[in-house]
């Protein structure tokens, strides 16, 4: 039998990146998985095709999930396909390279708005959905919560604010059998990496932390995807509130 064989998956911000990655090594796994995207449907509707064509079962589901309304409808959708929640992945994040002289409240409430306020209305709203033997919240933090970059003050914070949220919910809701744990990658190759211009352009700041990575390269969504799918799996039962650092040894 599959490791996730029988368990149902959504995934948020997965038309691409380490979320696309994630949805795909959940459904290779054997679960059921809901695709979310906010804006890119033609990604989103990629990932399903790739998962379907492999064999899985996928569907897309669009939500902003910095709106409670969207989020509600996220999981009256899945479950009305599905008929159960069992893996929750808050994956979807925004950020914006730049000096402190350059924020905006703008800005900063855009990124607080998906990256803090979103998890935590995915997960009050996971939490009427998981049945009586649980489920998994697989938050998705940063390493920039650890090595804080600059010019990336924003994101930095939410991310140090995604960190003390899995530590506090870990601690809430393990009572009722639900795991939440974080991980944090290290620099990874993404769509949106390569359009900030932070990975695969050669650019100074790549090669900077390719010198400060033990394993020597950028991570690729592919090494997140089976971290995932073990936090996921009964195999992981007995950990909750961790903070798993995949980096390639990047501190």
């Amino acid at each position: 039998m599959s490791r996730l064989e029988g368990k149902v998956a959504l995934v948020t911000g997965a038309s691409k990146g380490i979320g696309a990655g994630i949805a795909k090594g959940l459904a290779a796994a054997g679960a059921s998985v809901a695709v979310n995207y906010a804006s890119d449907r033609g990604g989103a509707e990629a990932v399903v095709a790739a998962i379907t064509a492999s064999g899985g079962r996928a569907i897309v589901v669009p939500a902003d999930v910095s709106k409670s309304a969207d989020v509600a409808r996220l999981f009256v959708e899945t479950t009305a396909v599905y008929g159960a929640l069992d893996v929750l992945v808050n994956n979807a994040a925004v950020y914006k390279l730049g000096p402190i002289e350059a924020m905006t409240e703008e800005e900063f409430h855009r990124e607080f708005n998906t990256n803090v306020l979103g998890p935590l209305l995915m997960i009050r709203e996971a939490v009427k959905y998981f049945g009586q033997r649980g489920g998994s919240i697989i938050n998705i933090g940063s390493m920039a919560s650890q090595v804080t970059p600059p010019n990336l003050s924003i994101y930095t914070a939410t991310k140090g604010a995604l960190d003390a949220i899995t530590g506090v919910l870990a601690k809430e809701l393990g009572p009722r059998q639900i795991r939440v744990n974080s991980i944090n990658p290290g620099a990874t190759a993404t769509e949106g990496a390569r359009a900030a211009g932070i990975i695969g352009v050669g650019s100074d700041y790549e090669k900077q932390m390719i010198a400060l990575t033990p394993l020597g390269r950028v991570g690729q969504p592919s090494d997140i995807a089976p971290i995932a799918v073990f936090l996921a799996s009964d195999e992981s039962s007995w950990l909750t509130g961790e903070l798993i650092s995949a980096s390639g040894g990047w501190r």
